[in-house]
């Protein structure tokens, strides 16, 4: 899907560049080779051209921190499929408050196949959230943007956070599915144990409270709860991306408009 953008090229949104899928210039290489395209001057189209070797020639080297600032942020599932394999996929939870005046309490971060729990007071430090994130080259969260990278940042202000950040949140609004995680989950058919059905949130505040007092059974309660948070993101992202390719991408262009083409009849 990188390829098939360009809505990364100044002036260019999502209305061009579906119009530009349904003419046929269906990736960057199709659009070098055309000597002119429609509506564009031909200033606009080497500029457009330079910008567009610029992004493959980065592409090519596995420069995708620089590329990620070309592109708006809601756009930045489309990288989801080249950088799958490194992504990293975080969820925390918090004592509740705001961040200037509450505390991470656990850090949940699931990549390389791997789930990695940072508690608060055990293995919870600045270092160890920074080496953990070091492995990753994109960042999947569920209204992370809003809320988990901004606590982290507040708490841990030198940290330094994968380029790219597919949100899932937005993507499940561009797909018209309303609500929080766990009932886009139960919309999905996504099933949790039954030790934390039902569990939000604020249940994991509670947790976290018992555990500081001493319930053994709430800590593991609590690291369960997040845990599947964490690990949930993996298909949440994996069902997003299928079915956002499927809405908009050139594929989906072209399929538009062969569906509104009806030969004559000609009986």
């Amino acid at each position: 899907m990188l390829t098939s953008s360009f809505i990364f090229l100044p002036g260019v949104g999502p209305v061009t560049e579906r119009r530009w899928w349904q003419d046929g210039v269906l990736n960057w290489s199709q659009f070098l080779a055309h000597p002119a395209i429609p509506g564009l001057s031909t200033a606009r189209k080497h500029w457009y051209d330079e910008e567009l070797r610029t992004a493959h020639s980065l592409a090519e080297q596995g420069q995708f921190h620089q590329l990620a600032s070309r592109f708006p942020r809601g756009e930045h599932w489309r990288l989801y499929d080249m950088c799958r394999s490194g992504a990293g996929y975080l969820d925390i939870e918090t004592t509740g408050a705001s961040p200037q005046e509450g505390d991470v309490t656990v850090v949940g971060l699931h990549h390389h196949g791997q789930t990695v729990s940072l508690v608060r007071g055990e293995t919870l430090t600045a270092e160890r959230v920074q080496a953990e994130l070091d492995h990753c080259g994109l960042l999947v969260t569920f209204f992370g943007s809003v809320f988990d990278v901004p606590y982290l940042r507040a708490k841990f202000p030198k940290l330094r956070l994968p380029p790219w950040h597919f949100d899932l949140c937005f993507a499940a609004r561009r797909l018209a599915l309303r609500g929080g995680l766990k009932h886009i989950e139960q919309e999905l058919g996504i099933e949790r144990s039954e030790a934390i059905r039902g569990l939000d949130g604020w249940d994991a505040v509670r947790l976290w409270s018992q555990w500081t007092h001493g319930d053994r059974v709430a800590r593991d309660q609590l690291l369960a709860y997040n845990r599947a948070d964490t690990e949930h993101l993996v298909l949440l992202a994996d069902r997003f991306f299928e079915d956002l390719m499927s809405q908009l991408s050139p594929s989906s262009a072209v399929s538009s408009v062969s569906s509104t083409f009806h030969p004559t009849d000609t009986r």
